[in-house]
């Protein structure tokens, strides 16, 4: 079963604005092998775009630390909240459904106070120009901890009221 399958296309991505409009988190839903099920697109940093618009940051910085989280996720059956190489604060939700896992939910995009862009990683991972990356840096919003265990509890209510909204309607 996939998530489509569960509930429609249009509910996961309303959960994706929602955490971006609530937060200004970078919302994603993605299926247990990493893939996004929705286009939505909602930075709330021009690093993350640049960082994405390069192979090697996609593959490197976004796709490996996402892996990494939602396998965390899964075995853990909790949320994991990490960084990428990049310095930026992720947080992904496991999805499961009568026990079966069916992939995570969360956001990424922001700085935790007090920490920063990792700018040397982004230059030599992502082969992007280091003053471009550090101009960029400075876009990337600040979250508390705090918050963070608030979007968490936030997303993990919301994920069992969509799955229990879709399971009466099947």
């Amino acid at each position: 079963m996939e998530l489509t399958d569960l509930c429609p296309l249009e509910t996961w991505e309303n959960l994706e604005n929602e955490l971006f409009e609530k937060f200004n988190f970078q919302g994603s839903v993605f299926t247990p092998d990493g893939v996004r099920i929705t286009d939505v697109k909602n930075f709330n940093n021009q690093l993350c775009p640049a960082i994405k618009a390069h192979e090697k940051g996609q593959t490197y910085i976004c796709s490996a630390a996402h892996m990494n989280m939602t396998a965390m996720a899964k075995n853990l059956g909790k949320p994991v909240v990490e960084e990428c190489d990049a310095g930026l604060t992720k947080l992904v939700v496991p999805i499961f459904y009568e026990n079966e896992f069916l992939g995570v939910a969360g956001g990424c995009g922001l700085l935790v106070e007090g920490n920063d862009v990792d700018t040397f990683a982004v230059t030599k991972i992502a082969e992007m120009d280091d003053a471009l990356v550090t101009d960029l840096a400075g876009t990337v919003p600040r979250i508390s901890g705090d918050l963070i265990a608030t979007v968490s509890a936030f997303i993990q209510d919301r994920v069992a009221q969509i799955l229990a909204s879709c399971h009466q309607k099947r």
